[in-house]
């Protein structure tokens, strides 16, 4: 209160934005397999997703197998309120938080943005945060190399 404030002027002068900002959801689409948990646990049931079965030759004698192929995959931002249980369900590391929060638009219907859309978007995701040196390891970790030293001890025994 004692100190004048700031403004930045928006448009010309970019915020700083502190580091994991949500900002708009993004899709690395070769890693979705249409498991549907994304838009079966969005509270707002934002998420559309259409797919369809192709089957894949026989191999070496084994039997034909079938798999899912994605077809489309949109999220309607006017609805979504970036609460993130997509991006926390997802088994197989195909929905990110990206930064970016530049997306208005002068339509509401424009704010569903389709699976190219949130693919571009998956450029602009930052790389993890390196762990904390300082931490200890994760408790499977250190389970996992006791597990070996007791193995290690009982063959020489």
């Amino acid at each position: 209160m004692t100190r004048r404030s700031i403004t930045r002027q928006y448009p010309e002068v970019q915020p700083d934005l502190p580091p994991r900002t949500r900002g708009v959801i993004a899709l690395f689409e070769e890693n979705c397999t249409v498991c549907m948990l994304c838009a079966r646990e969005c509270p707002d049931w934002c998420i559309y997703i259409d797919s369809h079965k192709e089957t894949l030759p026989a191999e070496g004698g084994g039997r034909a197998r079938s798999r899912n192929v994605l077809d489309r995959f949109a999220i309607d931002f006017s609805l979504c309120m970036y609460c993130g249980i997509c991006v926390e369900v997802c088994p197989f590391d195909a929905l990110f938080w990206s930064p970016e929060f530049e997306y208005a638009e002068y339509d509401i219907a424009e704010l569903t943005h389709e699976k190219e859309r949130l693919r571009e978007w998956m450029w602009t995701v930052p790389p993890p945060q390196a762990h904390d040196p300082s931490g200890e390891p994760p408790k499977e970790i250190a389970a996992a190399g006791k597990a070996a030293s007791r193995a290690g001890r009982g063959r020489g025994a």
